[in-house]
């Protein structure tokens, strides 16, 4: 896909990500998943792989708890979560992160360290929002 020249294009991701994620477990309550993410003002936790606890199996964002709220479902974190984690890399422009959003409709990217393939942080639509607004 060719990329159009943008003024993203010059921003990378390390410069607007946040730094560090939260994680849980699978077998965590959404309830619980909620209440964390209410007290840390996050809009997304990262659903630890089971059998690779540095790597995310899946991803938890306010949409999936407005879902269950909405539909007054009891569900753990692995059976809310979304299994299909979009992954950029820190060195990657901001305009492909954006890029990246859209064409897998993904709120919340992991933001991986690009020598150790290591999850380091997120981007967030909002994130690209702040940058593109200056």
């Amino acid at each position: 896909m060719t990329i159009p020249e943008t003024p993203l294009a010059h921003v990378h991701v390390q410069d607007v990500m946040h730094t560090g994620m939260l994680t849980t477990d699978p077998t965590t309550p959404l309830r619980v998943v909620a209440r964390l993410m209410a007290e840390q003002r996050v809009h997304a936790v990262a659903v630890a792989d089971p059998d690779h606890a540095r790597r995310p199996w899946g991803i938890i964002t306010d949409l999936e708890v407005a879902a269950a709220a909405a539909e007054g479902t009891d569900e753990t974190a692995g059976e809310a979560a979304k299994h299909d984690v979009v992954i950029i890399s820190a060195t990657d422009s901001l305009s492909w992160a954006a890029h990246q959003m859209i064409e897998h409709g993904a709120s919340h990217l992991v933001v991986v360290d690009p020598g150790t393939g290591h999850p380091i942080g997120i981007i967030s639509t909002l994130d690209v929002a702040a940058a593109y607004a200056g």
